[in-house]
């Protein structure tokens, strides 16, 4: 047991699931599946890495959905298909054999969508375009196109369609839980946003009406999977196209995002922020970590965002959180788990991993 940091080594627990220690993987898109979305070898190394150096939880990169608008990124993996689905199972199995769990996450772009290869075009909760680019790392280039607005019948389809892809990482993968990807300004989030949602039916208007979608695909996720499987959904305010966005309603609208989400029946939420420890709003204040733990009882809470410091990452625990999700500290060092225990020094962050494209470079799988 190491001396500095006992808690970050104790076990925690996610709805029915133990996890031998507070440390998990965050989601980190790394588009090295094949072409048709079927995971691949160099993923399944990847992966276990994060196991073998003493992660407790490793969290997948967001799965696209179904064969129609949901697909985020060329070469991105998906759970659309009992094939994908399938593909998922050496990689989990290799997770396990270390004594970490394995949760996978699932996505629909939206908006967002640049590398589909089912359908042209993009679908959102209302036609506005996104701010900001493409981004090159994953092969993207130029703004985003407007997307069409979705209709009624098409948000029932994408609802059911999570349900159907957690089904199949529970069947077919083997996945001990699953993750809904509510945050970073995939479609989820369009529909929470104020100004990429300007819907005036049941899924628009004030902040429960933005988030109806995002309850009802818990509420659908929870239906394939059962009462025993975990299932958490991730939240942010910031997005990878709108950085510096935050809740126009601050922590009232926190109050209702987060009591709803616990009150449609999942069991972890994951909050991610740049810098997790900071103030949600303004330059005082709570951070977002803690007012989940504020408003979400009973609910179990990840961190993440920044917090490869070991200090900080305490730092966390007492600030609401249960367990911590480390994205490029994991990167950078796939060990860190164990590097921490041993008092052993950590990696910085290499931006090489990330470019010319985000795949997984060969050094990672050795």
């Amino acid at each position: 047991m190491p001396n500095e940091y006992p808690s970050l080594f104790s076990p925690a627990k996610i709805g029915n699931l133990t996890l031998p220690n507070t440390l998990a993987v965050a989601p980190m898109t790394r588009v090295t599946a094949t072409q048709e979305g079927v995971p691949t070898e160099t993923m399944r190394r990847y992966y276990e890495r994060f196991s073998r150096g003493g992660f407790g939880l490793v969290i997948t990169e967001g799965s696209f959905i179904d064969e129609k608008f949901s697909q985020t990124y060329a070469y991105q993996p998906g759970l659309a298909n009992v094939e994908q689905a399938t593909g998922w199972s050496p990689i989990v199995d290799a997770i396990h054999a270390y004594g970490a769990r394995a949760v996978a996450q699932i996505q629909h772009a939206g908006a967002l969508s640049q590398g589909n290869r089912y359908r042209d075009g993009t679908i959102a909760p209302s036609a506005v375009q996104p701010r900001g680019e493409q981004m090159n790392f994953y092969r993207g280039e130029g703004p985003y196109p407007t997307p069409r607005q979705m209709s009624d019948e098409e948000i029932i389809d994408v609802i059911n369609s999570f349900g159907r892809a957690a089904a199949l990482a529970i069947k077919n993968g083997g996945f001990d839980g699953v993750e809904i990807h509510g945050a970073n300004g995939y479609l989820l989030d369009q529909f929470l946003t104020d100004y990429t949602n300007l819907r005036h039916d049941r899924w628009g208007g004030n902040v429960e009406g933005r988030l109806s979608v995002s309850v009802e695909v818990a509420k659908s996720v929870r239906c394939a999977v059962g009462e025993q499987t975990p299932v958490g959904i991730r939240i942010s305010q910031g997005k990878v196209n709108d950085f510096m966005h935050r809740w126009s309603e601050t922590e009232a609208g926190a109050e209702l995002i987060f009591g709803t989400l616990a009150q449609a029946g999942v069991d972890y939420i994951h909050v991610t922020e740049f810098e997790a420890w900071k103030p949600a709003f303004g330059e005082e204040g709570h951070s977002l970590v803690s007012l989940a733990r504020k408003y979400a009882p009973g609910v179990a809470i990840i961190a993440n965002g920044n917090l490869h410091d070991p200090v900080r990452a305490l730092e966390m625990l007492g600030d609401g959180a249960d367990v911590i999700a480390l994205g490029r500290g994991a990167l950078s060092n796939p060990d860190w788990p164990h590097r921490v225990s041993g008092d052993m020094a950590l990696s910085t962050f290499d931006r090489d991993l990330l470019a010319p494209i985000a795949d997984i470079k060969a050094a990672e799988v050795v």
